[in-house]
């Protein structure tokens, strides 16, 4: 059963019971109203606890029923019940109360909750609001304040915060044990949270809300509409108010902006190791040797130290170690400052990750990660060092974002130990995870990929060995339609504004300037050999970094970074532009935000469906999960692919087949567009 109910003596128990999360959906709510009717049935009861099997209270709504009909009963009337039962309802909260779990536990006459629980109302992160009273109730509770800071960006309290703000009567290690003996009386005869005075009215408070809603959550629809809602609770009688919110409920989940969150929701959840590896035992990761201790090897390392017993970071000589550990312990003073870790675990991590230029103090290693610099003769070095070093059951992995892996593997004398674990800067604090297969790695070594992701609590996606992977393929391809819109007619910030404003956090130029220009120029420096003499090549990058201009780190780059400040336009840049352009024989046209960013995207697309047809991603949700959690795609439009079956095959058929006349190499259709149109099928529906 969804939800059990008993008595003993004067107490009734009510338990949801829906492994994992105890998510709210239909078998829920009628078990809950089954057990509302059996709790009016009875005589001589004093209370009523209500509580959540397992390690939850109720992790929220069974979001899979969004995209039905409302199926009854519906939970704002069976709140309205437990509220106008005679026999009060303790809430008996542990693990997480989050959006139905909360308004569920709101509608309580009393709460309690454990200790290191979590209560929040996150609904607008899956782009609707609350729809069952938590923007009429919160802010009668607690205030309106504090109830926007919970409903407007998600942010959930902890429960010692949720004591402080009135949330939780009494916080208690054993919730379910403390409701049955909890004094009633101490806190006198409590009218239900919904016939509580109206908030007071904060024109600041609302304001503010409203400002660091558009700050948080650029460009998203459902947080300024949860404030209107929560505003509402200053002005209206409960009952209007409540209607009003439901109505903005079902309203708002209809749109493509909700749609597009819960799709990257389900594919955030459905990213885990594939059945077919799913009884291939992983190698231990007690002990990991990570070779490399620059800024992308020390993050990994600190990462790492949240799960290993033991840390070797390698580098080539003694000052690479003094690098090494000054790079680790900003990382770990940074978390400390931030109040993510203690200083006891600081002091934990720092002596966990040991620093060296010997490869034999890493023999005990089970999983080697290979974090050096991105050249094939390097990090062929580097196995074959570490091959002579680890035992021979030992997993090698390369942080590689471009090379082969299977021109890596071709060194070893057992390939199949080599996978790629291609990790994204700062790593430590990136979720994405691409884990590269090559043409001989083992399920093992696939297997110890996805045990890593999983304790380090990342996003894995499983690539194919090509050029870039499944990212940075898409990337080349972003950054060259970008570089060829600069030559024929724009500049780089109406580039970037333009991209900015369809929902990335920078555009591409502000985020080479982050990354430094030198990182590409080195990477189609290593492409030349390769690159189709027919296909349009833009010196304009190539020449700014020849002039030094790297961005940031040096001050200077797309923009300029006066003081450390900016970017601010640099004027000096449009005369390189129309300069390259003279040179190059190009007559300069002119194009608007809309057209920068239909091109841009169509590239991308295009890209990513060869992607998806050569079998480099398994599949559409993947390429979704790369571009969001390591490209800045928003997260609102649920992924490149998504957003592209939004569009449709068939249109972004038509338009690169427009724009194939001005140059058929560049903008040559995909031959799974062409597929999914003479089919008839979504990108999500495509299977290798």
């Amino acid at each position: 059963m969804a939800v059990t109910f008993s008595r003993d003596e004067q107490i009734a128990f009510v338990e949801i019971d829906n492994a994992p999360v105890n998510a709210i959906g239909v078998a829920i709510r009628q078990g809950l109203l089954e057990a509302i009717d059996w709790i009016e049935g009875q005589g001589g009861l004093e209370r009523v606890v209500l509580f959540g099997k397992g390690r939850v209270f109720a992790a929220g709504a069974d979001v899979k029923e969004f995209d039905v009909a409302p199926i009854e009963p519906h939970l704002p009337d069976i709140l309205s019940r437990i509220e106008a039962c005679e026999i009060p309802w303790i809430g008996a909260a542990h693990g997480v109360a989050l959006g139905a779990g909360l308004e569920l536990f709101l509608a309580c006459r009393y709460r309690i909750s454990a200790p290191g629980t979590q209560l929040g109302s996150p609904e607008v992160i899956l782009g609707v609001v609350p729809g069952a009273g938590a923007t009429q109730r919160l802010p009668r509770l607690v205030g309106l304040e504090q109830a926007l800071k919970m409903i407007s960006i998600g942010k959930p309290v902890s429960a010692r915060e949720a004591l402080e703000n009135g949330l939780v009567d009494e916080v208690a290690e054993d919730a379910v044990s403390h409701a049955q003996t909890f004094d009633l009386a101490k806190f006198g005869k409590r009218v239900a949270v919904s016939r509580l005075p109206n908030p007071e009215a904060n024109v600041e408070a609302i304001k503010f809300a409203r400002s660091a809603a558009a700050k948080r959550l650029k460009n998203q629809t459902a947080p300024q509409k949860a404030i209107d809602l929560v505003e509402l609770a200053t002005e209206l009688p409960f009952e209007e108010a409540m209607k009003r919110e439901r109505d903005c409920f079902l309203q708002i989940r209809e749109g493509a902006e909700a749609k597009a969150l819960r799709h990257i929701f389900f594919a955030e959840r459905g990213a885990r190791i594939p059945k077919w590896l799913g009884k291939t035992e992983s190698e231990q990761l007690a002990s990991v040797v990570i070779v490399g201790g620059g800024t992308m090897g020390a993050a990994i390392a600190y990462a790492i130290s949240a799960i290993a017993k033991k840390i070797t970071l390698i580098e080539t000589d003694e000052d690479g170690v003094l690098r090494a550990n000054e790079n680790v312990n900003r990382i770990v003073q940074a978390s400390l400052k931030r109040g993510l870790i203690s200083k006891s675990q600081a002091e934990q991590r720092s002596s966990i990750i040991q620093a060296t230029a010997d490869y034999s103090k890493a023999g005990d290693a089970n999983l080697a990660i290979e974090a050096a610099f991105e050249s094939m003769e390097v990090k062929k070095t580097v196995f074959l060092a570490l091959e002579k070093a680890l035992p021979k059951q030992a997993i090698l992995a390369t942080n590689t974002s471009y090379l082969d892996i299977d021109k890596i593997a071709e060194i070893l004398k057992n390939p199949s130990r080599l996978v790629g674990l291609h990790f994204f800067a700062p790593a430590h604090i990136m979720k994405l995870l691409e884990i590269v297969r090559g043409e001989k790695t083992s399920d093992v070594a696939l297997a110890t990929g996805y045990d890593l992701a999983r304790k380090l609590g990342k996003i894995p996606v499983l690539a194919g060995v090509c050029d870039g992977f499944i990212g940075n393929r898409i990337l080349a391809r972003y950054r060259e339609a970008a570089d060829i819109l600069l030559m024929d007619g724009t500049n780089p910030w109406e580039l970037d504004e333009a991209m900015v404003e369809f929902g990335y956090a920078m555009g591409p130029y502000e985020a080479q300037d982050l990354s430094g220009l030198d990182i590409a120029f080195a990477n189609r420096k290593r492409l030349a050999p390769m690159r189709d003499p027919n296909r349009r090549y833009i010196l304009i990058s190539d020449r700014m970094v020849e002039e030094g201009r790297l961005g940031r780190k040096t001050g200077v780059g797309w923009y300029r970074y006066p003081g450390g400040s900016g970017p601010v336009i640099d004027p000096l840049i449009e005369d390189l532009i129309r300069e390259e352009a003279y040179f190059a024989k190009v007559e300069r046209g002119e194009y608007d935000a809309p057209e920068i960013k239909r091109r841009l995207l169509l590239a991308m697309i295009n890209e990513a469906a060869e992607i998806l047809h050569e079998g480099i991603a398994q599949s559409a949700s993947d390429i979704d999960l790369v571009t969001v959690s390591g490209y800045g795609f928003p997260r609102w439009r649920g992924g490149l692919m998504h957003y592209a079956d939004q569009l449709g095959a068939s249109a972004i058929l038509k338009q690169l087949e427009e724009l194939s006349d001005e140059d058929p190499l560049m903008w040559k259709p995909s031959s799974l567009i062409i597929k999914c149109v003479n089919e008839g099928i979504r990108f999500s529906e495509y299977q290798k």
